[in-house]
């Protein structure tokens, strides 16, 4: 029974491996569209929503795992000759696991700040398309105005 229960924890934690690998490649996506001149917000989003479905899939692991690692803890302990090789995997695996949520959130912080870069940009040619446009209006106005002959001159013979 023991081993089975020793078993599900490997399993959860290779599934966790699994998906803080595909989380890694979303956000090396990401990176390489904020690195971009003009990068597609659908696709940047497409990843988002992506990261956040892996995301609740980690928590649901965690979850399970936390329960059923309570469930078998004191027996565990009480045990550790018994299982010595089962928890020299799943020490491994929690290293590995660790080591890539470590390299995610790394990941995570360029990338945020290759946002704000890109948030940066984005207003600063905004505000330049604005001052454009002020100008563009403002000369088409003058120009407008430049035309016309304000009557000053009236016929004085009527």
């Amino acid at each position: 029974m023991m081993d089975n229960y020793l078993e599900i924890l490997e399993e959860s934690l290779k599934q966790k491996a699994a998906i803080l690998d595909k989380i890694t490649e979303y956000n090396g996506s990401q990176e390489t569209l904020l690195k971009q001149e003009k990068m597609s917000l659908e696709d940047f989003d497409f990843y988002m929503e992506q990261k956040d479905a892996l995301i609740d899939q980690l928590n649901r692991l965690d979850d399970g795992f936390e329960t059923l690692y309570e469930r078998i803890r004191q027996q565990l302990q009480e045990n550790k000759d018994a299982y010595r090789e089962q928890i020299k995997r799943l020490q491994r695996l929690i290293t590995q696991v660790t080591e890539k949520s470590v390299s995610i959130q790394a990941q995570e912080a360029r990338n945020k700040k290759l946002m704000e870069d890109y948030l940066a940009r984005e207003r600063r040619q905004l505000g330049q398309n604005r001052q454009t446009s002020k100008a563009a209006y403002d000369y088409y106005k003058s120009f407008s105005n430049a035309n016309v002959v304000p009557p000053s001159i009236m016929d004085e013979k009527q």
